[in-house]
């Protein structure tokens, strides 16, 4: 298929651009440098111009503490250029797919999020990604996913890895719990619901749920480092505070993805430990 990727220089856009190419996909390059998705007008004229079968929107403003004093940017990405994207999608008869986040929800449930429990975001990151799902329309492909890792941009294997190479101590909160999710596993299966059209709300992560403490020993583990260098802290006990509340539970389970007839995503200590081999 000819297929549009936003965010085409981003960690997750990176590995979709990798895999739709390696698929014998037609792939355009939407980059910042290419296309402003807050234009709304330059977003049609693109979308028009290459005329795709699908369109994948992994951009984002993922600074979640500087969405809370930056919401007009952080609405004019989250929100509303996934309209515009919508729109020009429609124009030409092109399916999107739209990456969303666990932030849609406030993290107090004591089982995982399934795709149809009501959202409740308690920041503004969490707010105007649940508005850009919203813009995506009912005819496309909304994919709620977290804790995203891979060999490109920014995450905490890398984090982890570049703290670990010093002495000062490690402490990471134990009181919030998600599901990693890897780029490598991830760009696969957004290109199949690209590739399928299917429309609706997915869940999407690799298998297993861990806090943020846990993993960060399984990141250490795989370095063929001691688990024993990190020490577990609650989120109150974190200085500075952070400026955007996070869920306490931020796990998904992949419910609509397994009944849609896919395999579940790997564990995430396999892709882990092909990542931390690449990096080191």
């Amino acid at each position: 298929m000819k297929l549009i990727v936003t965010g085409a220089a981003g960690q997750l856009g990176t590995d979709l651009v990798r895999y739709a190419t390696g698929a014998g996909d037609d792939v355009v390059v939407a980059d910042r440098s290419r296309l402003d998705i807050t234009d709304s007008a330059a977003v049609r004229l693109f979308v028009e111009t290459h005329r795709p079968d699908a369109i994948i929107n992994a951009a984002a403003y993922t600074a979640v503490d500087a969405c809370e004093t930056n919401r007009e940017l952080a609405r004019a990405v989250n929100a509303d250029a996934v309209g515009s994207l919508q729109h020009a999608a429609d124009a030409v008869d092109a399916h999107l797919v739209h990456v969303s986040t666990d932030y849609v929800f406030d993290g107090r449930l004591d089982r995982p999020y399934v795709e149809d429990d009501t959202p409740n975001p308690q920041s503004v990151y969490g707010m105007t990604k649940l508005e850009g799902e919203g813009l995506a329309g009912v005819g496309a492909s909304v994919v709620r996913t977290s804790w995203v890792c891979g060999e490109h941009g920014n995450n905490m294997v890398k984090l982890v890895l570049r703290l670990a190479g010093g002495n000062a101590p490690l402490a990471f909160v134990d009181d919030q719990r998600g599901c990693p999710t890897f780029t490598a596993d991830l760009a696969p299966a957004l290109h199949r619901l690209a590739s399928d059209r299917h429309a609706g709300t997915f869940h999407l992560t690799n298998a297993g749920a861990v806090s943020w403490y846990e993993f960060v020993g399984d990141i250490l583990e795989a370095a063929g480092q001691s688990r024993t260098r990190v020490t577990p802290i609650g989120t109150a006990d974190l200085d500075p505070p952070r400026p955007a509340p996070r869920p306490a539970n931020s796990v998904l389970d992949n419910a609509a993805w397994r009944a849609a007839g896919h395999q579940p995503l790997r564990d995430y200590r396999e892709p882990l430990a092909e990542l931390v081999a690449r990096l080191t």
